[in-house]
């Protein structure tokens, strides 16, 4: 079952402009100018080099398999999950990453923003199965340039890869509604019900993650009375005032994943 993609360039009384027109305003602008690369020579198409960053070594090697057909994209690597995703952009430099959500150590939205923040010359593509206000409002905020459900066709991933790299946004029509109505709805400057800053949500996932104050402050670069304050405003916003019910929370709204660990029933072998 494929979903059909659109790329948020439609005449002005569609409603996929005014999507647009949402992506632009809520998406926050690169924190420093990108690196200046070389005009690919006149009749060539200058190679698209991917990051593939997914949990599931059969859905990065379909990816893999499936893109690298095509000439002008190069398959520069792969990451099991955010943190691996980072060293790996450091590393690699590529132009595009696709990015899951859903990953241990990291996930896909914490990886995003902090690449657009060290590297923002890197386009981050989401790719996958959410579609629900609160994964997009977050995939706007952390500074993805498009989001494609995994179930969409091969030649859409690639319409989607190709917008992207040259400077576009690519987004489901799906995606693009959920987009519309938050930003008619003023939904695009605090997370739903909490009203919750950036930096609170920094501090709900360090709590989530099991940190004690001093970590979280250290991690932060914060004094740890600043961190106590944070966590105070926390849990006030969300009327929520244990560590079970913040981590519950900030599971449900995708600031984090639990880990993975060995299958029902494995036992270790000494």
């Amino acid at each position: 079952m494929s979903m059909k993609l659109a790329q948020l360039e439609t005449p002005a009384n569609d409603s996929g402009a005014a999507a647009s027109a949402a992506i632009s305003l809520l998406a926050p602008a690169p924190s420093a100018p990108g690196k200046t690369v070389a005009a690919a020579k006149p009749g060539h198409r200058r190679p698209i080099r991917l990051l593939v960053v997914d949990d599931h070594p059969v859905v990065r090697k379909g990816l893999s398999s499936c893109l690298g057909r095509h000439e002008h994209l190069v398959i520069a690597g792969e990451a099991g999950d955010g943190r691996e995703a980072l060293r790996k952009a450091r590393e690699l430099l590529p132009d595009v990453v696709l990015m899951d959500i859903d990953m241990p150590n990291m996930n896909g939205l914490t990886a995003t923003e902090a690449l657009r923040k060290e590297l923002p010359q890197i386009k981050v593509l989401i790719i996958s199965v959410h579609s629900d206000a609160d994964y997009v409002l977050r995939i706007l905020q952390c500074g993805a340039r498009g989001y494609v459900l995994k179930e969409a066709a091969p030649e859409d991933f690639l319409r989607a890869i190709e917008t992207v790299s040259a400077g576009g946004t690519f987004f489901s029509p799906e995606v693009a509604r959920v987009a519309l109505n938050q930003f008619v709805r003023g939904g695009g400057d605090a997370a739903e019900g909490g009203q919750i800053t950036s930096r609170e949500r920094e501090v709900l996932v360090a709590i989530a993650e099991g940190l004690s104050n001093k970590e979280i402050a250290c991690r932060l670069g914060v004094g740890v009375r600043t961190v106590e304050t944070h966590r105070e405003r926390i849990m006030r916003k969300l009327d929520i005032h244990s560590i079970a019910g913040l981590t519950k929370y900030a599971l449900a709204k995708g600031f984090i994943s639990l880990p993975k660990g060995p299958p029902a029933g494995s036992a270790s072998v000494a």
